[in-house]
């Protein structure tokens, strides 16, 4: 009976760590998009609009040689991803002899395509090349670019990947990393720092830019501009750690353990640090902010109940 007993609670125990092993692994599971570092990048054809109102027909693989080049893939805009993308085509018109840079809009419709390329070239004053993928949104078919990823930078020299930023909700809290893998593609030895290159912009971070970009975009919709909206409560975390924890938080496919997960994580991570535990309430207020948009519904609400806890220790 007790020997019967012993073997139950083991096997209890043991269930009890699979499950608990795996929710982990699954919780950190890393989002992927288009080619990984060691693969090749593959010749693609867009619809260039650099130098011209008129689509040119290029294809940058091919074009570029085996350069050192920057491929950012664009699936949609938003605010919060300007001063990502305004520092990474500051840093390619600086290194324009050395790198290039090249962003490339995807959507399953070309004329919108066109349109939102068009205003948001206006609007950023970009110096890159940029078009509009000949794909659709997918993209290059053998790319395999993530929908859910609205920014997929892919860095690569003589043809090969070097490194891959598969972005769900890209921010300037990813230009270090990403400037550190695109100085080192095309061996800038010392590349400035993001804060520097968003001071030449003469602007503290995205704020100027963000709202010509609605502006833009509205005008190329034939839709009336709109009076200055107040930006979105909260904000995305500095801190990488944190960052990459809201990220997990609110993809689509969690399931309750992993969410569970995460806000752990989180509360282990911010308790002893106030700064932190502020960053985690503005970036869960701006993510909640938009109600069914990110994460599962008991995401939401779990989430929620976490930040008025937060709140509540400040």
């Amino acid at each position: 009976m007790l020997k019967s007993l012993l073997l139950k609670v083991v096997a209890l125990a043991m269930l009890s760590a699979v499950v608990t092993s795996t929710a982990i692994l699954y919780a950190a599971d890393p989002v992927f998009s288009g080619p990984q570092a060691g693969e090749k990048t593959t010749p693609f054809k867009v619809a260039d609009f650099t130098a011209s109102t008129e689509a040119k027909e290029r294809d940058p693989i091919t074009e570029n040689h085996g350069a050192p080049t920057a491929l950012v893939f664009l699936h949609g805009l938003e605010r919060s991803m300007v001063p990502l993308m305004t520092t990474i085509d500051m840093y390619g018109a600086d290194q324009k002899e050395k790198l290039k840079t090249e962003f490339i809009f995807l959507s399953a419709d070309r004329l919108s395509g066109e349109q939102r390329l068009k205003a948001a070239a206006s609007s950023l004053k970009l110096q890159s090349r940029r078009g509009v993928s000949l794909d659709g949104e997918e993209g290059p078919g053998n790319y395999g670019l993530n929908k859910e990823c609205l920014m997929t930078i892919v860095v690569a020299k003589d043809n090969k990947v070097t490194a891959n930023f598969a972005l769900v909700q890209p921010g300037i809290a990813d230009a270090p990393q990403v400037l550190s893998a695109l100085a080192a593609a095309c061996g800038d030895q010392a590349p400035p720092t993001v804060e520097a290159l968003q001071a030449r912009r003469g602007q503290r971070p995205g704020m100027a830019d963000r709202r010509a970009m609605a502006a833009e975009g509205a005008a190329a919709r034939g839709e009336k501009p709109e009076k200055p909206k107040e930006d979105f409560p909260g904000k995305p975390p500095t801190d990488a750690k944190l960052l990459g924890l809201l990220r997990r938080f609110i993809q689509p496919a969690n399931d309750d353990v992993a969410v569970d997960q995460v806000l752990r994580e989180v509360n282990e991570y911010i308790a002893p640090d106030a700064a932190l535990r502020q960053q985690a309430i503005d970036g869960w207020t701006r993510v909640l902010h938009f109600k069914d948009r990110y994460g599962t519904a008991y995401a939401r609400q779990q989430g929620q109940a976490a930040l008025d806890k937060w709140k509540q220790q400040k």
